[in-house]
């Protein structure tokens, strides 16, 4: 998978690394609590996610503060840090209205980013997310977290340690010995023990109901049967507080689900279907340079559709060809504008103007 990694600073001066990747309208993705842009790649629970986002989305990721390629040091771990990171990713990005993707504890940065942002977030996806954090769900509850992180700080990223057991067959029991692992060199690329500790107190003392309550953009809930990290009930109850939220409960037991069970394609079709395929989409910052003048005619046609964030199939459709020969232009297309990816060729085609027009390709530009 080819991504392009760029650099934000925070509200604080924390930097922020993020990533940009895939194809079509952009979608805004706000992940698990320790993350490494360039090992999730590769890691047997993230690279079917991954894959699949990319063919449907220009997707934006980002690495948490004190996780991957952000910054390891900062001192501030709290949650209030966490949404201005959000923050500052989304804005470098140039991102204006967009779609956004809250996965498990990244919900919660996601649900507070939609709460004061209302008119940025055209549709919010939250993928097994919470408002109460464990230490806010009973005793029970406060007793088993304290438990996890001593388990955590003593046994992180050890591959026979019982706490790498523990967790792993927590969130993907459904996994094999060869998930187990992968769990485990995430965990060792992406933070130290402190830091994935720090981060883990934070959201278990979470409680965001009355930032759930001020949601106002079209919200999908989606949450997994029998998850033992959080509670299916945890989700419905983050559905019963945002306004009109729509909920869909999944036949699994894996919190992360697996790319080859039954629930996965499902839930690629519910957000699929709830993401609108049209309307005001968020660009990316301008790339620095400027379009060559040798585009031919119809490679101006095409990029202008690349721009507006169409697939190979729907350019086809557009300008009466096939995909064979569409994929053909945006190879050229690429080459003379000397980048490696589309999502590249979209900052800069915006950057000089294209992308904006209203009417059909090919009419203001030319066959």
């Amino acid at each position: 998978m080819r991504q392009q990694v760029r650099f934000c600073t925070s509200a604080d001066g924390t930097k922020i690394a993020y990533a940009i990747s895939g194809e079509g309208p952009p979608l805004v993705m706000s992940t698990t609590w320790v993350t490494h842009l360039e090992h999730s790649v590769d890691s047997l629970t993230w690279k079917p996610w991954l894959e699949s986002l990319n063919r449907e989305y220009t997707l934006i990721r980002y690495d948490i503060r004190g996780c991957g390629l952000s910054d390891r040091d900062a001192g501030d771990l709290s949650f209030q840090r966490w949404v201005e990171d959000l923050e500052a990713v989304i804005d470098a990005a140039g991102m204006d209205r967009f779609g956004l993707l809250g996965v498990c504890s990244g919900g919660t940065t996601a649900l507070a980013y939609a709460a004061a942002h209302p008119e940025r977030v055209s549709e919010l996806v939250l993928y097994g997310a919470f408002v109460r954090g464990r230490f806010k769900r009973g005793t029970e509850q406060l007793e088993k977290g304290k438990v996890l992180l001593d388990m955590m700080r003593l046994g992180w990223a050890q591959d026979n340690h019982p706490f790498l057991q523990a967790w792993a067959s927590a969130f993907q029991p459904g996994g094999t010995t060869e998930h187990f692992r992968s769990w485990c060199t995430l965990q060792r690329a992406s933070t130290q023990a402190a830091t994935a500790t720090g981060l883990m107190r934070t959201t278990a003392n979470l409680d965001l109901c009355t930032v759930a309550s001020r949601v106002r953009s079209p919200t999908l809930v989606v949450h997994v049967e029998r998850d033992a990290v959080t509670p299916a009930a945890e989700g419905r109850l983050l559905a019963s507080l945002i306004a009109d939220a729509r909920f869909v409960q999944l036949d699994s037991d894996n919190h992360i689900l697996l790319g080859d069970e039954p629930a996965w394609p499902r839930f690629l079709s519910e957000m699929r279907a709830f993401l609108r395929p049209g309307g005001e989409r968020a660009q990316p910052l301008p790339f620095p340079g400027k379009l060559p003048t040798n585009l031919t005619q119809r490679e101006r046609a095409t990029l202008e559709l690349i721009a507006r964030g169409l697939s190979n199939e729907r350019i086809a459709d557009e300008l009466s060809l096939s995909e064979k020969t569409v994929r053909n232009y945006v190879s050229r297309i690429l080459d003379k504008l000397g980048v490696a990816t589309r999502p590249e060729a979209i900052v800069l085609a915006r950057e000089s103007g294209y992308g904006r027009a209203l009417s059909p390709a090919g009419r203001d530009i030319g066959p």
